[in-house]
């Protein structure tokens, strides 16, 4: 069986887009259309943007969700999904990609998304770290045993687990995982805790956004964050993506269930190419490609 996985934010690089807007008269139209929906030119970042303006959150996250949406929809009559999951940001794109949400109305959400989460982040200081080397329950033992607001966030593969909160109780986290033996634990430069208690005011946000929003019944199921299950019910999607934000990324236990459930291959559209090594260690007889 055919999954389509689509890269959440981090996998965002200058230049990215330009080939295809150049390359594709229907790519054109849509980044032009985007451009039109956000009120600003986001092309002109993404093609010739600075990596720091490319940083910031209300550019990252739609500027993501468009490469992998306009890429999917060039590969016309080839893009036939059996199944889709995304990263954290992603799974909007993957919304798209399975006809659960329009293009205008995935890409509007994914704005909005953008700015709930960047007011959240400046409520209080927070951030993410990576914690390798070290099993599942170890970590989520560290994290519950730290004062203050830090939680196991990103299950990316065996040994590489994101923790999120609070800044001071991410920093104590990552000594006590040092001390309990991870090779690495290191802050991340994100602009907050996303998938931590700490998105709270942004997932309220998005959750009226979210609810006004038509959501249609997909043409396969969707592998959401928060279940790490196929989803092919549109009440049930649009409830697991409310939930999504402060909640968190089931990334391994995703590609695990995608695999009992008949993947063959999996195909990444997007920039980059994050999934597919994550989809590696993960298993390694698993067959992976890029779009």
């Amino acid at each position: 069986m055919k999954a389509y996985v689509f890269p959440g934010q981090g996998a965002q690089f200058t230049g990215m887009g330009k080939e295809l807007y150049e390359n594709s008269v229907l790519a054109k139209e849509l980044f032009e259309k985007a451009n039109e929906i956000l009120g600003f030119r986001i092309t002109d970042i993404m093609f010739e943007g600075t990596a720091e303006e490319l940083k910031e959150t209300k550019v990252t996250q739609p500027a993501v969700f468009l490469h992998s949406v306009i890429l999917a929809k060039t590969l016309g009559e080839d893009f036939k999904p059996e199944m889709v999951a995304g990263h954290s940001l992603g799974e909007f794109s993957a919304l798209v990609a399975n006809g659960t949400l329009s293009f205008e109305d995935g890409l509007k959400l994914v704005s909005q998304r953008a700015l709930a989460m960047q007011k959240a982040c400046e409520i209080k200081p927070s951030t993410m770290a990576a914690v390798l080397g070290l099993a599942d329950t170890i970590v989520e033992e560290v994290c519950a045993s730290i004062d203050g607001i830090v939680v196991a966030a990103n299950y990316n593969c065996p040994g590489q687990l994101v923790i999120s909160g609070e800044t001071s109780a991410v920093e104590k986290a990552c000594e006590a995982m040092k001390a309990a033996g991870a090779k690495r634990a290191l802050l991340l430069p994100v602009g907050g805790a996303f998938h931590s208690p700490m998105m709270e005011p942004a997932r309220e946000e998005l959750a009226a956004a979210i609810e006004a929003t038509t959501f249609s019944t997909p043409v396969c199921p969707v592998y959401q964050n928060v279940t790490a299950s196929a989803v092919s019910d549109p009440v049930e999607i649009k409830k697991n993506l409310i939930i999504q934000l402060t909640a968190p990324v089931k990334w391994t236990q995703s590609v695990q269930q995608m695999i009992a459930d008949g993947a063959t291959l999996f195909t990444e559209v997007g920039p980059g190419k994050v999934l597919a090594g994550l989809i590696g260690k993960i298993d390694k007889e698993a067959v992976t490609a890029n779009a």
